[in-house]
Order: structure tokens, then C-alpha cells, then sequence
């Protein structure tokens, strides 16, 4: 089972959009996927018009005793393990664990999930925290969205630093350019200057309505659209990533 974490620190930079859509275009090439809504906000969740179950938090999450709130989705080979408003506390939770142990908690707990899925998408919230250094530490690859603007540059820089800090292999970074609109003359300055480097993908996603009328449909943009260029360009993505995944 392959993990993929999509994360960034910042917000607003499409991180939700690209898990669902990534988690979405991997069902639909065959492979058995459980998307892991880890962000207490519960977006991804709500686009698959999911909620967890009555007795489900983040202890249960924690203990392991989580297999029995997977929910199936709408779609074939695709399940979704939904947030928990008390997910806002992980951190917490995680500190009290044993020192040795506490970064590698969420590695740990998915490895039950070996032979049930064949890829595992957690959509990750926007923080630097432990929970932060758990996901780096459990993720085979880190997905993160970069706007081509300074901001979220930044933002890819703290990555590389929290990389550096766990110990972890920065070469399962995977950076896109995300919401690009090639008429900004920044967009296409930094897009210039940076996608030459070995961290980004050559995949770009697209500023465009599809993805944002994600919030009225509840549905990735290839369930609505299939021939869309947002659902295109999310299946060009994940399957670059895919096969970068493989040869590693």
C-alpha cells in the first residue's frame, strides 16, 4: 500500500481539491483507495457527503479502532475514513504518547490497512505541528500545491526545513503549481523560474470554475466532468505521481 499525504501549510491552496480529485483518479485506474480526511474541518468528507459515525473521534482514530468507521463512497473502489471535529486535538493526544513512538503513531496505525487498500490519500490540515511530523514520517509521498506566488513559496520552504528537522528524505516531496492563471504575470514568473527544479511535477492544475463548483456539486470534477480540463489535468497529475511512486 502506497501513502500519499496532501499537505501544505498554508491554506487556500487547493490542498482539499487536489486529495479528493487525486483520490478520485486512482479509483478509476483500478486501484482500491481509502482517502483519510485528517483535517478537523471535514472538507473532504463533506464532498463525499460523508460524516463519521456517532462514536468515532480521534481517540478512537488513535487506538487503532478505526476500521469499523470507514465509510464506502459513491464510487467504485473508493472508501473515505471521514474527519471528527475532535481531530482539532491530535496534537495533543499525540504528545502524550511515548516519546519514541509519538512521530511514528500514524505510520503504525495504517499499516493494518496493508492488503485491504492499494493506495491510502490523507488530506492533511494546514498547521506545523506533530501531527505535521507524523504525516511526513507515515507518507511514502508528500503532495503539496504551491500558488506561484512568494507566500506559498515560503510555505515550500518550512516543508523542506520540517523535512530536515524529522530526518526525512526530501526527495518524496512532490510540489505542483496549483490555481494557475498564465494571464498573471507572477504566475508565470515563478512558474518560470521554479518548475525547473527537481521537486515540482510537471502537472499544473488550473485556476478554473470546475474545481471551485466543487462545493455545490459534492463531487471530484471527473464524476461531474470527465472531459473537463480540471479532471484531465488532476488525472495527468496522479498518474505522474503514480509512476514516480513506483520507481522509488
Amino acid at each position: 500500500m502506497k501513502i500519499f499525504a496532501v499537505y501544505s501549510s498554508k491554506g487556500g491552496v487547493g490542498k482539499t481539491a487536489a486529495a479528493v480529485n487525486l483520490a478520485y483518479s486512482a479509483s478509476t485506474s483500478g486501484q482500491r483507495v481509502l482517502l483519510c480526511d485528517l483535517d478537523a474541518q471535514g472538507a473532504a468528507s463533506f464532498y463525499f457527503r460523508v460524516r463519521p459515525g456517532k462514536n468515532f473521534n480521534g481517540k478512537k482514530l488513535l487506538s487503532g479502532n478505526f476500521s469499523k468507521f470507514i465509510r464506502a463512497s459513491d464510487y467504485i473502489n473508493l472508501d473515505l475514513l471521514p474527519a471528527h471535529f475532535s481531530f482539532r486535538n491530535l496534537d495533543l493526544a499525540l504528545a502524550k504518547l511515548e516519546r519514541d513512538t509519538r512521530r511514528q503513531a500514524l505510520r503504525k496505525l495504517f499499516t493494518r490497512l496493508e492488503g485491504e487498500y492499494d493506495v491510502l490519500v490523507m488530506d492533511c490540515p494546514p498547521n506545523m505541528t506533530l501531527l505535521s511530523e507524523n504525516i511526513i514520517l507515515a507518507a511514502d509521498s508528500v503532495i503539496t500545491p504551491v500558488i506561484p506566488t512568494t507566500l506559498s513559496l515560503v510555505s515550500l520552504k518550512q516543508l523542506l526545513k520540517m523535512f530536515k528537522k524529522v530526518g526525512a528524505d526530501d526527495n518524496r516531496i512532490n510540489g505542483f503549481f496549483s490555481m494557475v492563471e498564465q494571464r498573471k504575470s507572477m504566475h508565470k514568473k515563478v512558474i518560470g523560474k521554479y518548475s525547473k527544479y527537481a521537486i515540482f511535477r510537471k502537472t499544473q492544475i488550473p485556476y478554473l470554475a470546475e474545481v471551485e463548483k466543487m462545493g455545490l456539486t459534492r463531487q471530484p470534477v471527473g464524476a461531474t466532468s470527465s472531459g473537463s480540463v480540471a479532471a484531465q489535468q488532476y488525472s495527468k497529475l496522479w498518474l505522474e505521481l503514480w509512476e514516480r511512486s513506483e520507481r522509488r
